[in-house]
């Protein structure tokens, strides 16, 4: 079978990992790695031999499919030149700064017949898999992802930067229109937001509570979620799930009348699956787990989020 020919654009932190997937993968031929910094470039596409490029348009014609893992100001001119030029796309979150941006990219594939995929990772996280079947119509999710302060990802916002993964999650479990947002959060170390919650209210009567911070003295990743037969709780660091259900036969126990099911997640390696996924897109052409949509709709929310804590820090600044 003819292998996909790949390739990485931008290889810095994220995007090496990218490359080493993609050169292990027996279906996929990685025929370059680009960055702008030429030192980087060259040590990663000698230790995966590889080419090294300093401009992505060098690739254009000789690659079927990328991964654009450069600063998400540039995601929609690289994403466009790809598209424009019948090369599939992964890109990484957020899919864009602007919703006009991402339209424009959403248009341009459906035109021409290819693939977006955004890079939310956490769809590919084993626990969210496993809950696929299990969460129906929610009631009420709270989520908290919370890390201790890095200085990498602090040119962005917690929203974009964290919280964007839980309204990823949180969207596809509920699958309803967003009805109304309410906001709040602040800059703490870093000159952007560095920790906010919103509470997000949709057309099925779901409400979701979503904290995020970076400056957190513990790593937390959790989320719980309330529905009509059920409660479900998972702890991402733990690798633990938790379901209690009503069960009129059970008599004792911690609660009475409720079925207790605990399990554990195995660990797996959410990025090879992530771009394995990717790549059976582009062979099979069937929709992405993460569509350019999906990704469009995350990144409209977190904007509604992030606009709403402006609103409020200029208010409090005017004060």
């Amino acid at each position: 079978m003819k292998k996909i020919r790949a390739a990485v654009i931008g290889v810095g932190y994220l995007g090496k990992f990218h490359a080493e997937k993609y050169a292990g993968m027996d279906n996929v031929d990685l025929v370059g790695v680009v960055d702008t910094d030429e030192a980087i470039v060259k040590e990663t596409a000698a230790k995966l031999n590889t080419s090294p490029y300093t401009d992505y348009k060098q690739l254009i014609g000789n690659v079927d499919a990328v991964s654009i893992v450069v600063p998400t100001p540039a995601h929609a001119e690289v994403a466009m030149n790809c598209l424009e030029n019948n090369i599939d796309v992964l890109i990484e979150k957020p899919i864009t700064t602007t919703i006009e941006e991402a339209d424009a990219l959403i248009k341009k594939a459906e035109e021409k017949k290819l693939i977006i995929q955004v890079g939310h990772l956490e769809r590919f996280n084993p626990a969210v898999v496993a809950l696929k079947d299990i969460v129906k119509k929610p009631m009420f999710i709270e989520s908290n992802r919370i890390s201790i302060y890095k200085d990498r990802g602090t040119e962005v916002n917690v929203v974009l930067d964290l919280m964007i993964h839980d309204i990823d999650i949180i969207s596809s479990f509920v699958q309803s229109n967003l009805d109304s947002i309410h906001a709040s959060g602040t800059p703490v170390i870093s000159s952007h937001v560095d920790i906010a919650n919103a509470r997000l209210e949709f057309d099925t009567g779901c409400v979701a509570n979503v904290t995020a911070s970076r400056i957190s003295m513990k790593n937390e990743r959790k989320i719980r979620l309330f529905q009509n037969d059920a409660y479900i709780s998972v702890d991402f660091t733990t690798h633990d799930i938790t379901i209690i259900r009503r069960d009129e036969n059970i008599t004792g126990g911690l609660i009475p009348g409720m079925d207790i099911q605990r399990m554990r997640f195995a660990r797996a390696d959410a990025l090879d699956d992530e771009l394995r996924s990717f790549i059976k897109s582009v062979e099979t052409r069937e929709r992405p787990v993460v569509t350019g949509k999906m990704g469009r709709d995350a990144l409209k929310i977190a904007l509604n989020i992030m606009t709403q804590i402006r609103d409020r820090l200029d208010r409090e600044f005017d004060e």
